[in-house]
């Protein structure tokens, strides 16, 4: 064994053995338990970030881990290739997408290799590959036939400068996430796949997933958002025509004092025919998104329509207006505005000097706040014939008189819209529909699959190739055989991420999925981001489901357990100029160090130039405040980069980073590799017996299996690898200061190094690997197994028990472990410097804490 530590050398040397034994490749083995652990796809977005490291780190450290319990384990790694980035890519760079996408793949396939992890490469594929997706065309097509799919017209966020559809996520104070542009409000046809026919299950199945995080559960709740109210009807004045809304407050309807509509509702668009100003103001509201998030927190703008609508109850006439907060593809476009019990209607009413009438007051009788409103159950008042009932009970008795009167039912209705499939984008699967005069919208036959997208193209990123190459998009009608034409949009990205864990469990399968799919799902650990709960990991379950209903698979889930790591941050460091721009640096650019006075400063290493020390944000280009994965491997060997992102922080919380974070990884790494050469050129140990070892020996042996213990539990229960590895760095501490060479010495130091090395080995598997044949380790280090805690030696002969007197320490007593208090006090009466405090005093009270604190309050 060398003397130095040479990661480069090793990590290469250990990596052609992996890759010449195939040693990560999975197969299927029904006498073996399954464990299929699965990060989210990355973005071929060309290089690797710390933020992949870390992400992929936490799931290699796992997969390894349970490959030492001894289950079959898989690990898959893939592509989703398809997206907006590979186009705005190719504008910049005047390359076609796909060739931008694949180069990417293959520069970031190399990088996660040169970092070690146990993926099965076999089972690879981009999500750009026409043999994946066309078993997502068959199953669009499959699910047409089923009646879950269906076209129409639909308003949406759309982006002008980027000619696409943006999700209500994609738009950020009212303009595209990543054109800037101001959002328009736009109807086109656009396909939908019915996620709300799933939506009770949907609902149902979190209470079935005790592993998954609880906010991640809150928010898919909050998006499906069921909620229990009634439909009600309100003529409109003079006309034959009803406002129908939906209300979650029936107690609250003798307080509808307006009546809001949708910019695009037919009343709306009636009033703009001889109105200019109405007419001016529906365009205005064209030009703001669709989420109903944004619109909460936007200024509330309306106008008077100058038409009333009819209090189903008392007959009233109550004024229907505009209002830039009510949208067409919510509910009916129309809402019955109580501001005396909503926050939004009362600031839209205060603005436009309308009636505010309360009808709730507070059960307990306080009095109502003038200026704000009442959003609380209660007991109504002015109501009339409903005054002092309860808020329920006002509700069951208005829903029944509306009912009665044919004006109105109890119902149950759902926040969650059907998922929109659509997007006016070239680089993205297409969606397999032929357009026929005749026929009207057919389903691409499956023998004709799959609907190949064109890849040499010429991209300017204004029309789509789709749109404009004729050859590509004329065709015939598969049901007539006339003149037709293909769709030329392309399904949303999410669609290929819905899936793809399931095709990794069927590589070359005939069909979309089979019979190995059964062996290896559900999967049992997912890792990604918080950030996906409401739209990928929402879409993943569904998918599922849409999978299992087709006979595909036979779980209800796709995953069983969930974990959401944190963000890497780090922080920003800048100089502002005369001209008012900003130059940002990244930490390996700058030398921070603390001056005379205790603040920290920062200066620039290439020209020793001061520069400002900002927030610690999240790493991003925009601040330069990244590192580069590939530089820190090439430094300090994959192994160390990996310590660094396990150590500094529990997975789900957010990661510091720290250039001397990552120095102590390095350091700790070289100590390991220092103490174990140092005990190999000690000699070679005899067979270990315990009954023979002494007392120091017995200590190394009990911290050696208390440490498994706690790394066993930190590993599989908990997930805090932090933790383990601090108590991993404890123990070499207790190794490198054992200085025992006896025949006994040097057996037990070998059982130690044997253990940390195979504890370690999730986390730095090149070094234990490397380090387990020098050890004496015989065959695989993984295949020999996790070690095994042995509960003998954890037994302590004498335990420290500190004696405090009114909570003051007084003493500390060497004492045999699991006394009770009585002997325990027997002892410390015992103890001459306790017995000067106990004389001529009384016990009071006695705090006993088992083996570890005796407290006595004396007076």
């Amino acid at each position: 064994m060398q003397a130095s530590y040479n990661p480069k050398l090793i990590e290469a040397e250990v990596q052609q053995g992996w890759n010449e034994q195939q040693k990560f490749q999975a197969k299927e083995d029904p006498a073996r338990e399954k464990y299929y652990c699965l990060s989210m796809l990355p973005y071929p977005s060309g290089t690797l970030h710390i933020g992949h490291v870390r992400n992929y780190s936490i799931g290699d450290v796992i997969s390894r881990f349970q490959r030492m319990q001894g289950k079959n384990v898989l690990q898959p790694m893939g592509w989703d290739a398809f997206g907006l980035p590979a186009e705005n890519a190719a504008i910049k760079h005047a390359v076609p997408p796909a060739q931008w996408t694949r180069e990417n793949i293959k520069q970031m396939r190399e990088q996660l290799q040169q970092l070690g992890f146990a993926l099965d490469w076999s089972r690879e594929f981009a999500t750009c590959d026409p043999d994946y997706y066309r078993w997502e065309q068959l199953m669009f097509t499959r699910l047409m036939k089923k009646g879950l799919v269906y076209n129409k017209q639909a308003e949406v966020n759309w982006d002008p400068v980027d000619q696409t559809v943006l999700a209500n996520e994609q738009v950020i104070d009212g303009r595209g996430w990543r054109s800037g542009a101001l959002v328009e409000r736009r109807e086109i046809p656009q396909w939908f796949l019915k996620i709300t026919d799933y939506a009770d299950e949907l609902l149902d199945g979190l209470d079935h997933l005790p592993d998954w995080p609880e906010a991640v559960k809150t928010m898919q709740r909050n998006w499906i958002g069921r909620s229990h109210g009634a439909e009600l009807r309100f003529q409109v004045a003079d006309s034959d025509t009803c406002l129908e809304v939906y209300t979650t407050r029936p107690d609250t309807l003798m307080g509808a004092t307006y009546m809001a509509v949708a910019a695009q509702h037919p009343l709306a668009l009636e009033a703009a025919r001889d109105n200019p100003e109405i007419a001016a103001f529906i365009e205005q509201c064209r030009h703001t998104g669709t989420a109903q998030a944004d619109l909460d927190k936007a200024e509330k703008l309306g106008l008077d329509t100058g038409s009333k609508a009819v209090h189903p109850l008392t007959g009233e006439l109550i004024p229907i207006w505009i209002a830039n907060f009510v949208l067409m593809a919510y509910g009916t476009g129309a809402v019955m505005s109580v501001p005396a019990h909503d926050e939004r209607d009362h600031a839209f009413a205060s603005k436009y000097k309308l009636p505010i009438k309360p009808v709730v007051q507070p059960a307990d009788g306080s009095e109502l706040m003038a200026d704000e409103p009442f959003i609380g159950s209660g007991v109504t008042i002015n109501s009339g014939e409903f005054d002092g009932l309860s808020s329920a009970e006002a509700a069951a008795a208005i829903v029944a008189r509306l009912a009665q009167q044919g004006d109105g039912r109890a119902t149950t209705q759902y926040r969650l819209r059907d998922w929109g499939v659509s997007r006016q984008r070239y680089w993205g699967c297409p969606i397999p529909v032929i357009y026929c005069a005749t026929c009207g919208a057919v389903p691409v036959p499956e023998e004709q699959l799959p609907v190949v997208l064109p890849e040499d193209v010429e991209f300017s990123g204004v029309v789509s190739p789709l749109k404009s190459d004729p050859s590509w998009r004329q065709t015939q009608c598969p049901q007539c055989g006339g003149a037709a034409e293909r769709e030329t949009d392309t399904f949303d990205t999410f669609m290929e991420s819905s899936w793809y864990y399931a095709r990794y469990c069927c590589p070359g399968a005939a069909d979309m999925l089979d019979e190995r799919a059964d062996y290896w799902l559900p999967v049992n650990q997912y890792i990604g981001g918080i950030e996906h709960a409401i739209m990928h990991l929402l879409y993943f379950r569904f998918y599922h489901k849409l999978l299992r209903d087709c006979g595909m698979v036979h779980s209800d889930e796709p995953a069983t357990r969930l974990l959401c790591q944190g963000m890497v941050v780090a922080e920003t460091y800048f100089r502002k100029h005369d001209d008012g721009s900003t130059s940002w640096y990244s930490p390996t650019e700058v030398d921070v160090h603390t001056d005379g006075d205790g603040k920290r400063q920062a200066r620039l290493l290439e020209d020793d130039q001061p520069v400002l020390i900002g927030a610690i944000e999240k790493m991003s280009k925009s601040r330069n405040n990244g590192v580069n994965p590939q530089d820190l491997v090439e430094r300090y060997g994959a192994d160390t980069v990996r310590l660094f992102v396990l150590f500094a922080a529990p997975p789900e919380q957010s990661l510091e980073w720290s250039d001397s974070g990552v120095e102590g990884a390095w350091r700790f790494l070289r100590r390991i590799w220092s103490g174990i050469h140092q005990h190999l050129q000690a000699g070679t140990p005899t067979q270990l017996d315990v009954a023979a070892l002494n007392a120091e020996q017995r200590e190394l042996r009990r911290k050696l299996h208390d440490t498994i213990a706690k790394v066993s539990d930190d590993m599989q229960r908990r997930y805090t690898f932090n933790t383990a590895i601090a108590a991993l760095m404890e123990l070499s501490n207790h190794l490198q200061r054992f200085d025992d060479d006896s025949a006994a010495g040097l057996a037990v130091t070998r059982e130690a190094w044997l253990a940390l090395i195979q504890m370690l080995h999730p986390v730095t598997p090149h070094l234990c690997t490397h380090l387990w044949p020098q050890l004496g380790g015989t065959g695989d280090i993984e295949q020999a197994g996790w070690p095994q805690v042995d509960a003998a030696a954890r037994v302590r002969e004498a335990i420290i028990v500190v004696i405090q007197i009114n909570g003051k320490v007084r003493g500390k007593l060497e004492l045999a472990p699991g006394l009770d208090q009585a002997a325990t006090l027997a002892a410390a009466r015992a103890d001459q410097n306790v017995q000067r405090y106990l004389s001529d005093v009384t016990i009071r009270k006695i705090i006993h804490v088992p083996d570890k604190l005796l407290n006595l309050v004396v007076g």
